[in-house]
């Protein structure tokens, strides 16, 4: 099994949007699809949860309004009884004081005031007496009314309930999915990334693969064919083996897209990415920092082969500078080749690429795309 290093480039972005937009239950692209799949049946199912939950929130209402009312009508009863004690104990000191006939000038002066005072406050509770307690019960009435209101609303109108219940989450569902349909590009490309280095897996451990391939450039390199400055390039998968090294870009596309005008073609994007490899390889080679095996003839040319991968099917046409296959022809063709190096200076040249892309991406705080 080949050596596979970083993740791939569209997962990575897919999570980056996903943790833009404040998803993060999402583990693996698996759960992502499983997600979109699933939609219609999790938004049957949380309706399902929220009619339970109104549907057991009638029956305790039920139950609540029953036991409400009978202790309604138990502290009232209670209630008057204390009140009406009240009234009665102050009765009885009236009558205590209307008979007072042994009493002195300043005691039955007293008692005179008294006596008015008790039998205001007498004439008082009498004429508050409902109104009392009626304010006694007022909590407990106000929550019933308020149970009975919700309990109403429901037996009327469930479905309305349920819908008012479940908004909430069905809005965070919706928009869940809505974000996640947003990013079908990035899941689409991620599939067929997952496709590819699963294939490559199946390579040798003579081989390096490393995905989402990064380098960000200052100065810029000049691409005089071309007439461009390039300051940052993006590979999907680099193979590294004792053949040389091939650039993989891969597309996850169907017949349509390949027919499609609109999208751009990506033979120019992996020959401007092969130049720019070129050019860092070719460096070190002069250089001398790779220390590969030398011929008198010369230096030793490092070959790199530019592929296009379609994991469905390809058109029937061949172009220059890049070879076009479908996944099932991938691990036939990277294996066609001779080795030229050795497993030593294979590691070498992965380990210069492994540390190039590492460096950038440190220096850059963060993967550039061109």
């Amino acid at each position: 099994m080949c050596k596979i290093y970083n993740t791939i480039g569209s997962l990575s972005t897919l999570k980056s949007h996903l943790h833009g937009n404040d998803i993060y239950e999402f583990k693996s692209l698996k759960e992502v699809i499983d997600f979109q799949n699933s939609y219609t049946s999790a938004r049957q199912q949380l309706m399902f949860q929220h009619e339970k939950q109104i549907e057991q929130e009638k029956n305790t209402l039920h139950l609540e309004l029953q036991n409400l009312d009978s202790e309604i009508e138990s502290q009232r009863t209670q209630n008057k009884q204390l009140l009406q004690n009240e009234v009665d104990s102050l009765k009885r000191q009236i009558a205590v004081l209307t008979n007072g006939s042994s009493m002195n000038i300043l005691q039955k002066l007293l008692g005179y005031f008294r006596h008015r005072k008790i039998k205001k406050e007498v004439i008082q509770k009498e004429a508050d007496f409902d109104l009392l307690i009626a304010k006694s019960v007022k909590r407990l009435n106000d929550t019933y009314r308020d149970k009975q209101k919700r309990y109403n609303f429901i037996i009327s109108d469930i479905q309305g309930a349920i819908r008012e219940s479940a908004n909430l989450a069905l809005t965070e569902l919706e928009s869940k999915k809505n974000t996640i349909d947003g990013l079908n590009s990035f899941i689409y490309g991620a599939i067929g990334e997952q496709k590819v280095v699963k294939t490559l897996e199946n390579l040798s451990d003579d081989y390096y693969l490393i995905n989402d391939f990064n380098v960000a450039f200052s100065p810029a390199i000049y691409h005089k064919q071309e007439n461009e400055y390039i300051k940052s390039v993006q590979i999907d998968h680099i193979i590294i083996g004792p053949s040389g090294i091939f650039i993989i870009e891969t597309k996850n596309w169907s017949d349509h897209s390949i027919e499609n005008l609109n999208l751009r073609s990506p033979i120019q994007q992996i020959k401007r990415t092969s130049f720019v490899l070129f050019k860092l390889i070719n460096n070190e080679i002069g250089n001398y920092h790779l220390r590969l095996s030398h011929h008198h003839w010369g230096e030793i040319k490092i070959p790199i082969r530019n592929l296009i991968v379609l994991t469905n099917s390809k058109p029937k046409e061949e172009f220059q500078y890049v070879k076009v296959l479908t996944l099932t022809e991938l691990l036939g063709y990277v294996n066609y080749f001779k080795p030229a190096f050795s497993n030593q200076e294979t590691k070498r040249i992965a380990d210069y690429l492994l540390n190039m892309n590492e460096l950038s991406v440190i220096g850059t705080k963060r993967y550039k795309s061109y």
